[in-house]
C-alpha cells in the first residue's frame, strides 16, 4: 500500500478554503497502461518547465503530448485530483507528484552489464540523469574491455555481480548477446537486485518479486511496415 497527499481548493471565493486529503493506493488497482504513460507526461512536463510553463491545462497538456485530456485526467485521478478548476495544473508541483508517484523522486542507482555497441551508447545517453538514474557500474567478460574506463565508470569483471547488494545498487540494464541473458538475470537476482532493463531480444525468467522490462529495437521496428500504406 502507498500513501499520497494532495491539496485542492474548496471555493473559488476571496477566502480560498484548502484541504489536504489522504489517499491510500494499492498499486495493483492501477492499469499498467497508466504506469506506462506516467513517464511520457512526466517527460512532456519536464520540457514544459524548461519553457518557462508555471501552469497548464489538461486540454493544453493532451495537445501538448498527443492524448485526449479526458484520458489524461483518468490517469491523474487514480491518484487523487492534482489540478485546480479554472487554472490547470501547477507543472511544478505536478512534476514533483509523478516523481513521487514512480518512485524516482530520488536517485537510484543502476548497474549496467554488457559494455558492446548497445552498452556503450546506454553508458553515454544523457536522458538518464533526469529521471533520476545514475549508472554507477558496468559489467563485461570481455578481458580487453575490464579495468578500462567509459564515462568516468570503471568496467568491471561480470563475476563480480554478486557485490551490488553491498553497494546498494537494485536496479539493473542487461545489454548481453541473447545466448547470455538469462545467466546473467540469475546472476542479478541473486544479487538481490529489483528491477531489470532488458535489451537483449529474448524472454529472461525471474521471481515475481523482480519486474522486468524488455526492450526489443527490432520487434519494434517490426511492427511499422504494417502501419505503412501500400505501394503500388
Amino acid at each position: 500500500m502507498i500513501l499520497y497527499t494532495t491539496t485542492f481548493t474548496t471555493c473559488e471565493c476571496e477566502h480560498k478554503q484548502h484541504e489536504t486529503v489522504v489517499y491510500f493506493m494499492r498499486y495493483h488497482r492501477i492499469p499498467n497502461e497508466t504506469v506506462r504513460r506516467l513517464p511520457i507526461y512526466l517527460r512532456g512536463l519536464l520540457s514544459l518547465r524548461e519553457e518557462g510553463r508555471k501552469s497548464i491545462s489538461s486540454r493544453n497538456l493532451a495537445e501538448f503530448l498527443g492524448y485526449n485530456p479526458w484520458q489524461i485526467r483518468k490517469d491523474f485521478s487514480y491518484f487523487g485530483g492534482f489540478g485546480t478548476r479554472g487554472i490547470g495544473y501547477d507543472v511544478e508541483k505536478l512534476i514533483k507528484q509523478v516523481k513521487k508517484i514512480l518512485k524516482i523522486d530520488t536517485v537510484h542507482k543502476v548497474a549496467l552489464v554488457g559494455v558492446g555497441n548497445l552498452g556503450l551508447a546506454v553508458l553515454a545517453y544523457p536522458g538518464f540523469k533526469m529521471y533520476g538514474f545514475d549508472i554507477v557500474a558496468a559489467f563485461d567478460s570481455n578481458p580487453e574491455k575490464i579495468g578500462k574506463k567509459v564515462t568516468n565508470i570503471e568496467i568491471e569483471d561480470v563475476s563480480n555481480l554478486w557485490m551490488l547488494k553491498k553497494r546498494k545498487i537494485d536496479l539493473a540494464i542487461i545489454a548481453v548477446p541473447r545466448e547470455a541473458a538469462q545467466k546473467i538475470a540469475d546472476a542479478l537476482v541473486k544479487a538481490s537486485i529489483k528491477g531489470i532493463l532488458n535489451f537483449s531480444p529474448c524472454r529472461i525468467a525471474v521471481p515475481k518479486k523482480v519486474k522486468v522490462i524488455t526492450i526489443d529495437i527490432a520487434m519494434d521496428l517490426a511492427r511499422l511496415p504494417y502501419y505503412m500504406p501500400a505501394s503500388h
